[in-house]
């Protein structure tokens, strides 16, 4: 059953300086986030001399965060919807904080890489504050708030690659960690003081057979995807972590199908709305990435390579800050359109705009001036497509399930984002040449890998057309979720009551 939305919330204060700071507070912890994914970027070169470990175990501070991250996010979101999204929130910032200290306190390879799984908890922030940006705000404040928070992915990983590299430079890098620590602390402190509890909440016991078993399939799967280069993609450990994929995710979607409340509504993922915009999600995750993996490089090639720029990770950083700049200021934007557009206009733009900016690339990747305008154009691009990727979730589920679908959501573009580092790895493998003694990647490697990433952005697009259309627009639309489902429990008969006198939103 559904209930109209509410326009006022009697029991909350919408003009006090709390309710106001709600959504800086939301997007300093997003851009904290995506700042703790990208710190350690500019420390792996050293960390096999700090450490005492070898290349293979550091590289694994990359790769422990990515899997938590991916595992937890739609456990967290799930978690949010159920026992309260401030609640669960907190405790993935103060997982990120605790994870922080750690990493600042041992040079131990082992505890670190322990440590930046525990950071990893971070990366469901954003599903989590969207939903509570949902359940908080009037349809009229939301599209904007929702794009802003978007951004933040972007807007915190160029504000982070600089920000690590001056700190590493001149300070010891143990300095990094206290600093993400203290930062992380200010967020748990600020989300205590100025973020409500959301009234939504859906009852029920938790799928712990359903986490359990999604967590074993997603670690198979993308440490398969992330060290198959590595390991060979041929050899026996890699073709049994995929075969591992397959039968543990195939188990659990025939549990999820046949589960009074599953972890993941497959049936809700089944309708065109939902389904598509998580396959759009994760080609945009795709071809977005590559953007980031391959200006580094290039820019940081030595100049007898022919092409590249002998940048340093500083410098290096400088070039990539335009891009968040623009992803901050863009955010509006992004949000009037969907609102003239609907959100899959804006999506399927967004995707097309990625496309131009790798055209650029691809023209000229020489040119410092150049590089730093088509890397600009595909943010431009990921601003557009970020922002309106929540708005479709938001549009197709019901209040209860918002931070499990953008859980879900977030988890595609994770994926996009593994499948993009490995084949923009395997593209440049097979496209080296030695420059003093040394193998380094050709200039028309990087061209094969933007025409690739360029190439998923276009087929991004035609996805996001393909989503039916939004209602009227200006309309806040009933999701098509709210509709019973063709078999299995009502999925909103144990949403539970709002205990301080407000309506649901939808119930």
């Amino acid at each position: 059953m559904a209930s109209s939305a509410p326009t006022a919330r009697p029991s909350r204060d919408t003009s006090g300086l709390r309710a106001r700071l709600t959504i800086p507070v939301l997007a300093y912890c997003g851009i904290l986030m995506a700042v703790m994914q990208t710190v350690v970027v500019p420390l792996l070169p050293d960390l096999p001399r700090l450490t005492g470990a070898s290349a293979s175990a550091v590289s694994w501070m990359v790769t422990a965060s990515l899997l938590a991250g991916a595992v937890l996010t739609p456990v967290l979101g799930r978690a949010g919807d159920m026992y309260g999204k401030r609640r669960v929130l907190l405790l993935s910032l103060a997982l990120m904080t605790a994870g922080s200290v750690v990493c600042a306190l041992t040079a131990d390879i082992a505890l670190l890489i322990t440590a930046r799984a525990l950071q990893g908890a971070a990366v469901s922030v954003v599903p989590l504050s969207i939903s509570i940006l949902r359940d908080e705000l009037p349809p009229e404040r939301r599209n904007g708030a929702v794009a802003l928070m978007s951004s933040t992915v972007g807007i915190g990983a160029a504000l982070g690659l600089p920000a690590a590299a001056l700190i590493i430079q001149y300070a010891d890098w143990h300095v990094m960690f206290w600093v993400t620590a203290a930062l992380g602390a200010t967020g748990v402190a600020l989300i205590r003081w100025a973020v409500p509890e959301s009234p939504v909440r859906e009852s029920g016991r938790f799928d712990v057979t359903g986490a359990l078993g999604l967590a074993a399939g997603l670690v198979c799967l993308l440490l398969a995807v992330s060290q198959g280069g590595t390991w060979g993609w041929g050899s026996a450990p890699i073709v049994g972590l995929f075969a591992g994929a397959v039968l543990v995710l195939a188990v659990w979607w025939r549990h999820q199908l046949h589960a009074d409340r599953p972890l993941v509504d497959l049936r809700l993922v089944s309708r065109p709305r939902v389904g598509l915009s998580h396959v759009a999600a994760l080609l945009t995750g795709f071809a977005f990435y590559a953007n980031t993996l391959v200006t580094a490089q290039l820019v940081q090639a030595p100049e007898a390579s022919g092409y590249g720029l002998g940048l340093s990770i500083v410098q290096t950083g400088l070039v990539l800050l335009p891009s968040g700049v623009v992803m901050l200021l863009l955010s509006p934007v992004s949000a009037r359109i969907s609102a003239a557009r609907g959100p899959r206009v804006t999506l399927s733009l967004g995707a097309a705009v990625i496309a131009v900016g790798y055209g650029v690339r691809i023209a000229d990747s020489r040119s410092l001036v150049m590089i730093m305008v088509g890397a600009t154009v595909v943010s431009i691009g990921t601003t557009l497509a970020y922002s309106a990727l929540p708005a479709l979730i938001l549009r197709a589920v019901p209040a209860s399930q918002t931070a499990s679908a953008n859980g879900v959501n977030v988890l595609m573009r994770t994926v996009g984002q593994a499948v993009s580092s490995a084949a923009v790895a395997a593209v440049l493998v097979h496209h080296t040449s030695l420059v003093d003694g040394l193998p380094l990647p050709t200039l028309h490697g990087y061209l094969v890998a933007f025409g690739v990433a360029a190439g998923i952005a276009v087929v991004a697009s035609a996805v996001a057309l393909l989503i039916p259309g939004d209602p009227a627009h200006g309309s806040e639309p009933a999701p098509e979720a709210d509709a019973a489902p063709e078999s299995g429990p009502t999925r909103t008969q144990g949403v539970r009551p709002v205990t301080d006198g407000t309506a649901l939103e939808e119930a």
